[in-house]
């Protein structure tokens, strides 16, 4: 048929595999002189336990052949090369019904003719089984039918992790890492199992190999980075940089090894979560036994089971580890809010007392006595501000966020109301305000309320409050200066019981995306927040 052709002949002995007795054993393919290629085998069936079902070929090979079962021809698998044509590649695998009439028992002889124009210095063997035809076609079936369930609810918990990180104020980089993981995971069972789908030409075997390769070395980096993060391990630059070094030596050493170099992949990636998991139950962190015990528990499934589903379950008892340590993250992230919600409720409550307690109530209708005995008009609007100062308290008091012009209305009462009483100027001032921002009710009323406690006027001039506010790309800030003279000159920070309201409201609404310093500088007192997007 060619007389440049390459010819390979084996024999092959048989053993019994469901109802076809045979053996294949896995040829040398060498280096062919020319892209024409002739390969034969021989195949013997020794015992047929139902002769209604028809046997199949399953045949794995790179090329454009044809296939011919005791001379008669039984398929094709794209297009030989030809003098006036070029070459059509086949499949890598491909599968071929044999007539009853010609499946008789004894020995049978396999030749494919064909041409490899393509990858010939991949050297890929050829690879023939011989089952019932019916389960070559249904095995794939089943398998990617799994699958693509395992696809589905990783397609879906990336979605889902993805969304909620999208639409939470707290941003947290291990909610988008597990839902980036979710959905590379997925990525990775879809490319895998694609082949199932798509008549992929021989020529391009090697392209989807690369492109499971790279999704493993990231899925590979991203989980310990995810387990780093869930166990507050230390020094997560370093080994993340270590990590990172040695899956690009396993990259570079079996480079176009492309089942080996993913098995090391995953070997790397789960000795450092391994090592990570093991560290976090020494220091008795939450879940950090049981998820050292799930790696391990995938350490043993991987090495009793085939390589493609041992990789996919060790993979999946990841992904079950870190969505168990979300959880444990989750519900202490809602005990904490909710506790918050509690201490916040409870200053809330402090916050409107002190308002309206006896000392306060009792000295600010003595001023406004006075004010009115010596000067009724100034006490009408005396009498008014604190009216004032009362309805916004008690309008914003149920809210969690209200407008920064609300916020600073109650602050221009509250110091309106204490220049009456203490006779003390007090000035406020105010610096690129955006009346579109938010903020938490009587934060800066708690600020200057202790400005107002803690600072005595210069000798000539009032007692100033600004407010500044300034926007960056990962932030903004708000800065509320007294200009006045400390009656304290030590830099405390964060005591009593305004402070503590502050921070409450602050973890509210942002959680833990704000900072909050307050401390003395040479004009007076400075006190800084900063809300982080």
């Amino acid at each position: 048929m060619c007389t440049s052709c390459n010819y390979y002949k084996e024999y092959v002995t048989t053993d019994v595999t469901y109802d076809v007795d045979y053996d294949h054993q896995k040829m040398d393919w060498g280096k062919p002189d020319s892209s024409s290629f002739r390969f034969e085998t021989d195949l013997e069936i020794q015992e047929r336990k139902n002769t209604s079902k028809s046997l199949g070929l399953q045949i794995n090979a790179f090329g454009a052949f044809d296939v011919y079962w005791d001379g008669v021809l039984i398929g094709r698998n794209g297009q030989m090369a030809q003098a006036d044509r070029v070459e059509v590649p086949g499949t890598e695998t491909s599968y071929y019904q044999i007539p009853n009439d010609l499946s008789k028992l004894g020995k049978h002889t396999v030749v494919l003719m064909g041409s490899q124009t393509y990858n010939r210095e991949a050297q890929r063997g050829i690879d023939v089984k011989l089952k019932d035809y019916l389960q070559l076609q249904r095995s794939p079936l089943i398998v990617v039918s799994f699958m693509n369930i395992m696809a589905g609810a990783f397609l879906i918990a990336g979605i889902y992790y993805f969304f909620l990180y999208l639409n939470s104020t707290r941003k947290e980089l291990a909610v988008l890492l597990f839902g980036i993981i979710c959905l590379l995971f997925f990525c990775l069972l879809i490319i895998e199992y694609v082949k199932y789908y798509l008549d992929i030409p021989y020529n391009e075997f090697y392209t989807r190999l690369k492109i499971i390769g790279w999704l493993t070395f990231a899925v590979s980096m991203l989980i310990p980075w995810y387990f780093m993060l869930q166990f507050e391990f230390k020094r997560k630059k370093l080994v993340l940089f270590f990590l990172f070094i040695v899956l690009l030596a396993v990259y570079i050493g079996y480079y176009g090894h492309y089942d080996i170099s993913a098995a090391y992949f995953t070997i790397t990636a789960r000795f450092f979560s391994i090592v990570i998991a093991i560290e976090a139950a020494i220091r008795k962190a939450k879940g950090g036994l049981i998820v050292a015990a799930g790696l391990l528990a995938g350490v043993v499934v991987n090495y009793f089971m085939f390589y493609d589903f041992g990789l996919f379950i060790a993979f999946t008892i990841l992904v079950l580890c870190m969505l168990y340590l979300h959880t444990i993250r989750t519900k202490a992230m809602e005990e904490a809010h909710n506790a918050s919600l509690l201490l916040s409720s409870r200053l809330q409550l402090e916050l409107i007392k002190k308002n309206i307690q006896p000392h306060f109530l009792r000295n600010t209708l003595t001023s406004l006595i006075d004010w009115i005995e010596e000067s009724p008009k100034e006490g009408v609007v005396f009498i008014r501000a604190l009216a004032e100062e009362f309805d916004i308290m008690n309008d914003i008091a149920e809210d969690t966020l209200i407008p920064i012009r609300q916020e600073i209305g109650l602050c221009r009462r509250h110091l309106e109301v204490m220049s009456f009483r203490k006779e003390i100027c007090y000035e406020w001032q105010e610096e690129r305000i955006d009346e579109n921002e938010t903020i938490p009710p009587a934060i800066f009323h708690t600020i200057i309320e202790n400005g107002i406690t803690h600072s005595l006027p210069p000798k000539e001039g009032c007692i100033v409050f600004c407010l500044k506010f300034t926007r960056e790309k990962q932030y903004k800030e708000y800065t509320l200066l007294t200009l006045a003279k400390n009656r304290q000159t030590r830099k405390d920070k964060r005591v009593g019981t305004g402070f503590k309201y502050i921070e409450a409201r602050l973890t509210e609404s942002y959680g833990t995306n704000w900072s909050f310093d307050s401390h003395a500088v040479a004009k007076g007192w400075e006190t800084i927040i900063k809300i982080f997007d």
